[in-house]
């Protein structure tokens, strides 16, 4: 226990202190060259901002995290199903995988006011925009685990007359599952991404704003120090969410190979 504790220790220390000496480089330089605070903000200004505003900042907060897993959860439910459905026929994934590709390519910021006119102003919108950023790297992991199969154990399994369900469950998904993980914490960080791209377009309805909006309008009212809040909170939220993700993956993973 004191051993786990104190690598534990060790592993939090060194990025703890590289974040303490930005943040007093960043506070020194900025007061040191009397950098305009509606340029960069010292530190100070913008904890001073979260503490002002910690009612709007908490707010749009839950706000973003609402669309951002509404979104995510679409993505690994939808992205799993279509990386599964390809991988049972090599004609649909050479059909189907390239539109998969270029739904990828495609700018978010540049649909994102047709899914205004689609879905409308709210939550749906928002969603969806997660939900578009984030579904690629989960369907192109689960289909590339699905395929990593050893085909010497496949041809066990067919030689032995397993059902084609049997050997999905029983072989295919625990072999695809670290490579599926790898997907979900992917896609995890890049929901947050695209519900902030959402609510610059969409925003939200019955004074409901998010983090996006919070941007926003900090930007027009030259607030700077509060737009750093916000920045700084939404990238709190990819880590808290991508964290989870990851450690949830590998209770998965060790519940699997504990079985085998």
């Amino acid at each position: 226990m004191a051993r786990s504790k104190k690598h534990a220790f060790s592993g939090v220390l060194p990025p703890a202190l590289t974040l303490a000496l930005a943040l007093a480089l960043w506070e020194l330089g900025v007061r040191a060259l009397s950098v305009p605070a509606f340029l960069v903000p010292p530190p100070s200004a913008v904890l001073r901002a979260m503490l002002a505003e910690q009612r709007l900042l908490v707010s749009s907060l839950f706000t973003t995290a609402e669309g951002a897993l509404a979104g995510y959860a679409l993505s690994v439910v939808l992205g799993t199903l279509a990386g599964l459905t390809l991988s049972l026929s090599r004609t649909l994934e050479r059909g189907v995988y390239p539109y998969t590709i270029f739904l990828q390519t495609v700018p978010i910021v540049a649909i994102a006011p047709l899914l205004v006119l689609w879905f409308g102003v709210g939550l749906r919108a928002v969603a969806v925009s997660a939900f578009i950023v984030s579904v690629f790297p989960v369907i192109a992991a689960t289909l590339a685990g699905l395929k990593s199969v050893d085909p010497r154990l496949s041809d066990l399994f067919r030689l032995y007359g397993a059902r084609r369900l049997d050997t999905l469950f029983k072989l295919e998904l625990p072999t695809a599952l670290p490579s599926m993980a790898t997907g979900f914490r992917v896609a995890s960080g890049l929901s947050v991404i695209g519900a902030i791209v959402g609510e610059f377009v969409a925003g939200f309805s019955e004074g409901r704003a998010g983090l996006g909006i919070t941007v926003l309008s900090a930007y027009r009212q030259l607030r700077t120090d509060l737009l750093f809040a916000a920045v700084l909170l939404a990238s709190l939220l990819g880590l808290a969410l991508f964290a989870t993700v990851n450690w949830g993956g590998a209770l998965l993973l060790r519940r699997f190979r504990s079985r085998g």
